[in-house]
């Protein structure tokens, strides 16, 4: 018998039939398991096999910073949420990628636990960016689906689509590493610039159009660009001034708004892609 396999983890914590807490063997770390009924029956104390066919995913914390917070969310936050948290987040890992933000395991039970409450005490989630998110992160927004269905049945609760949406950043944010927040300031961005556009043109972009999807897809990766400041080349720049300068000087209005957001320069180059993507919306309206 090999030595992984003659390793066990201690059972800490259960917190709900597929989700434990174990220290690690060696370390002495405590570490997430994830499986279907590895929790069933099991109390504190009770020992896994590493090689236990059960055991689905292992979430280990390396920041130290998010170790301590993590601790803080077992003392504060209920067991089954930071169990259904933990179940999303074995779903995300699956579904999505295995390579996730680990502050995902501190922010996304104690976003839950609010949503919960606010929920059962009748307080609205409203959420601005609703039709955004779902356009921009239509795979985040598929799995926040099926989490949003995983708490319905934990909690008996009905979710609704705006917090579905919430659901979607936050599996976004783990996968991206992205903060959440960073996310939310995104997403405003891109419809403050779809309301600045029409405003300047005199149009009304119909939300479930081809062409707001268009839009908006493209200002979500020249936003992204600019943020990680990835300068891309634009060979038709100085035809894109001459050609089409309507375009072009509400693309610059548009890069200045960027620039104030963000803090960061917006290059010639990626006003004239914007300028290009203007010009197809004024033409076809």
């Amino acid at each position: 018998m090999s030595r992984e396999k003659e390793k066990t983890y201690a059972i800490t914590r259960v917190l709900n039939h597929n989700v434990v807490l174990v220290e690690e063997p060696g370390s002495g770390q405590e570490i997430v398991l994830f499986g279907k009924g590895i929790g069933f029956g099991a109390k504190p104390g009770n020992t896994i096999p590493a090689h236990d066919l059960r055991v689905e995913k292992r979430f280990r914390l390396e920041n130290e910073s998010h170790q301590k917070q993590y601790q803080n969310i077992l003392s504060q936050v209920d067991p089954a949420v930071v169990g259904i948290a933990e179940e999303i987040i074995a779903l995300i890992a699956s579904e999505i990628t295995p390579e996730l933000n680990e502050h995902v395991h501190v922010a996304l039970p104690d976003h839950i636990q609010f949503a919960i409450y606010r929920l059962n005490n009748g307080m609205e989630i409203v959420n601005p960016f609703l039709f955004e998110i779902q356009t921009l992160y239509t795979k985040e927004y598929a799995l926040a689906n099926r989490a949003a269905d995983m708490i319905k049945n934990a909690f008996d609760l009905d979710i609704p689509d705006s917090e579905i949406g919430f659901l979607a950043l936050h599996i976004h944010s783990a996968i991206s590493y992205v903060p959440v927040k960073k996310a939310v300031q995104f997403t405003n961005i891109i419809t403050e610039l779809v309301s600045l556009i029409e405003e300047q043109t005199a149009i009304t972009i119909e939300r479930s159009t081809i062409d707001y999807v268009r839009l908006i897809t493209h200002l979500r990766f020249a936003v992204e660009r600019i943020r990680q400041q990835k300068f891309i080349k634009n060979p038709l720049l100085d035809r894109v001034k001459t050609t089409m300068p309507e375009a072009y000087q509400l693309a610059t209005e548009l890069a200045q708004y960027i620039s104030t957001r963000l803090e960061i320069a917006v290059p010639e180059d990626e006003v004239g892609y914007m300028a290009l993507h203007l010009y197809r919306l004024l033409q076809q309206n």
